[in-house]
């Protein structure tokens, strides 16, 4: 039996036309939900890329596994999927990145991995050796094909073709100079497929593709795809101000960061176009890469798993990029299609149940067949798709976290008078209430179902102070109950080191 573990980088959950959503047009996951099941209801655990992957791979909190920020390293006393996979034989492979930093403990420091975040996750061989961000490879393939190399290669992600641009009267929003068929994500897809292809026995896959994520320039013909007149408009208050009363952190994020939206609301529906024109070209290639697994008769014996790392914001709320406790930043997508007969109850399904990324580390090791390691927080989600329903034990709501602190400066720090440790924020979300603690800010409380775009803070109102009392108790007894527990199923008895596993519900 394989497994295909996909992620595509900043992919908002909404963003699936077997959602019913109202523009992107995504027809090869659509035929995979079809025969799969689709969770209605996913969220990442953190942001930005560092700490959402770490979030994945170990199944772990970021309150547990402490990497904060791009860049932050990874215990290596923790395990992962990977390792735990290779345990039991397998040589799990990655095609793409992991967004990694090595634990400097121990290394020389003139370890050139010490110099970027680019390594492989631990347990996993990586296909695809990457400098400053950019698989070399694919640089490599770029020059034999005669393109002209920007001086940093990361902008080739971003140069256009010439042109006008859409929102300065041009007639749709400039392609990437880079063909569809020489991009990066048709290149890091066929080298995938002919890893598979060339696999004597089972397998593990890890395709890691960067895209939709910024720049969002699409090559041809991607770029025309959809109309930057047609996007709906952003979620937000008329002017960044209005939006910036709401809480002291917005504020700060909309006037001193990089993630402050344009002021053009036309560059945003550009923006918004390409995204999605990005999106519908992943999805083309991923297309190419189920045609293979049928052609080569792996698709009947092979887990496969679709989802993101995080969202984008994409103007709602004034802001881009990914960060903070708004909803568009952490809902993403998740789509597991199991092969098994014993999984068949799910097929084509859309269930509404709470998950979380932290799931997926122990949904392939419990599909595997193999221990779920006491550090994971997160649940198999194999129990549903063998049912197609929710278990009445399972979580009632989902949980996010977001470090904000600067690891080379402190500004951030100084801005709001406190410390590095005290720079983070939590976050606790069900159907109906969203609850946001701030170590040493004021806290949010949303009343999803009066306020469904997250306007009004209802935290200093006293008709909810007893919905926040509850909250913030659900919060603490949620983080009680994962604290680190690694050591904790264990006792040194007269035999020896005795082990028992327990439930975290």
């Amino acid at each position: 039996m394989n497994i295909l573990f996909i992620t595509a980088d900043q992919w908002r959950g909404e963003c699936l036309s077997a959602l019913g959503h109202p523009v992107v047009k995504t027809p090869n996951l659509d035929a995979l939900a079809k025969d799969a099941c689709l969770f209605r209801q996913h969220y990442a655990q953190a942001s930005p890329c560092a700490p959402s992957r770490t979030s994945i791979h170990t199944g772990m909190y970021m309150q547990n596994h402490r990497c904060v920020t791009n860049g932050t390293p990874i215990d290596r006393e923790l395990t992962n999927w990977a390792l735990e996979a290779r345990k039991a034989g397998y040589d799990p492979a990655l095609f793409g990145y992991t967004d990694s930093a090595m634990d400097p403990r121990g290394l020389s420091e003139n370890d050139s991995r010490l110099r970027h975040y680019s390594e492989p996750l631990p347990g996993i061989g990586s296909y695809t050796a990457y400098k400053a961000d950019v698989p070399l490879d694919w640089v490599q393939s770029l020059t034999e094909k005669g393109y002209t190399l920007p001086e940093s290669h990361k902008d080739l992600y971003g140069v256009k073709a010439d042109g006008i641009e859409w929102e300065d009267g041009g007639e749709v929003p400039l392609p990437l100079a880079i063909k569809t068929e020489d991009h990066e994500t048709h290149f890091m897809v066929e080298k995938c497929i002919g890893w598979i292809k060339r696999q004597p026995g089972a397998w593990i896959a890890h395709l890691s593709l960067l895209r939709p994520h910024p720049p969002f320039v699409a090559p041809e013909p991607y770029n025309k795809l959809y109309d930057p007149t047609a996007m709906e408009p952003p979620v937000r208050c008329e002017n960044p101000d209005q939006e910036a009363r709401q809480h002291p952190f917005l504020d700060y994020f909309l006037k001193h960061t990089v993630h402050a939206a344009p002021e053009s609301e036309l560059a945003i529906l550009r923006a918004k176009a390409s995204y999605y024109g990005l999106m519908t070209e992943v999805d083309d290639n991923l297309g190419r890469l189920f045609a293979a697994l049928k052609s080569c008769g792996s698709w009947d014996s092979t887990l496969i798993i679709f989802t993101s790392d995080h969202g984008e914001q994409l103007g709602d709320h004034w802001l881009i990029k990914k960060q903070g406790y708004f909803d568009q930043s952490y809902f993403v997508p998740l789509i597991i299609s199991d092969p098994r007969s014993s999984a068949d109850a799910c097929r084509g399904k859309q269930l509404d149940a709470f998950s979380e990324n932290v799931d997926l580390m122990p949904t392939m090791l419990d599909w595997l067949g193999l221990e779920i390691p006491a550090q994971c927080d997160g649940r198999s989600l194999v129990p549903l798709l063998q049912s197609g329903k929710i278990p009445t034990s399972w979580r009632k709501q989902v949980h996010w976290e977001y470090d904000f602190r600067k690891l080379l400066d402190d500004t951030v720090e100084k801005h709001f008078g406190i410390t590095a440790h005290q720079c983070n924020l939590s976050v606790i979300r069900d159907h109906r209430y969203k609850y946001v603690h701030f170590t040493a800010l004021p806290p949010l409380f949303f009343d999803l179902q009066e306020d469904p775009g997250e306007f009004v803070n209802q935290a200093n109102n006293p008709e909810y102070q007893s919905l926040v009392l509850e909250y913030a108790q659900k919060m603490l007894s949620l983080r009680m109950n994962h604290t680190d527990r690694r050591l904790t199923e264990i006792f040194l008895s007269s035999d020896g080191p005795v082990t028992r596993h327990s439930a975290l519900s």
